[in-house]
């Protein structure tokens, strides 16, 4: 099965709360593309690893998602660059150091890469999502139609709201 130019990576967890945020907003992006036919591959688990430097792998394009706690906005949405953070030698990594091993294992600069975070207050095990998770999901995902809407990186570094 060829690989599709397009990834969108969701990750965090439906038991913590709000953590659930970006496998949620997958889910959103999965019955868009059922009924648009778009040229993307969702993938999704609790953490980043090592090994995911592999799926980005013969991509254009690539979307990380995830829960934040930190930011004044109900979302987030930067480009991103390798780099080995202290995430590195650790189980869970950042989209950034994804991108370092990429770099390290395949000798060339990973797909125009981008990280959408959307701001969650509630992380406890076994919560539902906060009243204000809800807000600014509902913000993010009218973005992310933007995004679908041009699947190019100019287009997606034209609404880059800040770089990491």
């Amino acid at each position: 099965m060829p690989v599709k130019p397009v990834l969108v990576f969701a990750y965090g967890n439906l038991s913590r709360g709000d953590d659930a945020l970006g496998p949620l907003m997958l889910d959103a992006i999965e019955r868009q593309q059922e009924t648009e036919g778009l040229p993307i591959e969702l993938l999704s688990d609790f953490q980043l690893q090592i090994e995911h430097a592999l799926d980005l792998e013969h991509r254009a394009l690539v979307l990380f998602i995830d829960a934040s706690v930190s930011g004044a906005t109900p979302f987030g949405f930067t480009q991103l660059s390798p780099a080995k953070d202290n995430s590195y030698t650790t189980h869970a990594m950042s989209p950034a150091a994804v991108l370092a091993v990429y770099q390290t294992i395949k000798k060339q600069q990973p797909p125009p890469c981008f990280l959408l975070t959307i701001k969650g207050e509630t992380f406890g095990l076994g919560e539902g999502l906060s009243a204000a998770a809800k807000q600014n999901f509902a913000a993010a995902s009218s973005f992310v139609n933007h995004l679908l809407a041009d699947l190019t990186a100019s287009a997606w570094r034209n609404l880059t709201l800040t770089s990491a």
